[in-house]
């Protein structure tokens, strides 16, 4: 059974880890995944899979808040372009990359959770 608490733990971690990570882009936002994958899996215990689980969907919760906003800002800008470059940066093609953005933060999210379910135990 999935623990609520636990993902909504390792979503505001790292949502708090990825505001810092602006200062090392790249390697922060794969080390804020894998922070708040690791709180996830740590606060749910009970070895990998569970810690896995948890982490995917801490990420997973993450990753949706940021495709969101990545499709919604390229669908502002694309609007205020207009024309043939609008159009590249609106709609459906911005939301397809947030989408793989998302998988991406899901991903590390869940190497994290495993980690974290594993120290933990039971």
């Amino acid at each position: 059974m999935t623990d609520w608490y636990a993902v909504l733990v390792g979503f505001v971690v790292s949502v708090l880890a990825g505001i810092v990570a602006f200062a090392i882009p790249g390697i922060g936002h794969v080390g804020a995944g894998l922070i708040g994958g690791f709180a996830a899996g740590y606060v749910a215990g009970g070895g990998l899979g569970r810690g896995f689980w948890h982490g995917l969907l801490a990420g997973a919760l993450g990753g949706i808040a940021v495709a969101l906003f990545l499709g919604l800002a390229g669908t502002v800008i694309g609007g205020l372009i207009g024309g043939p470059p609008g159009s590249l940066f609106g709609g459906v093609g911005v939301f397809l990359a947030a989408a793989f953005v998302a998988l991406l933060l899901a991903l590390d999210s869940a190497v994290g959770g495993a980690v974290g379910g594993v120290l933990k135990g039971r």
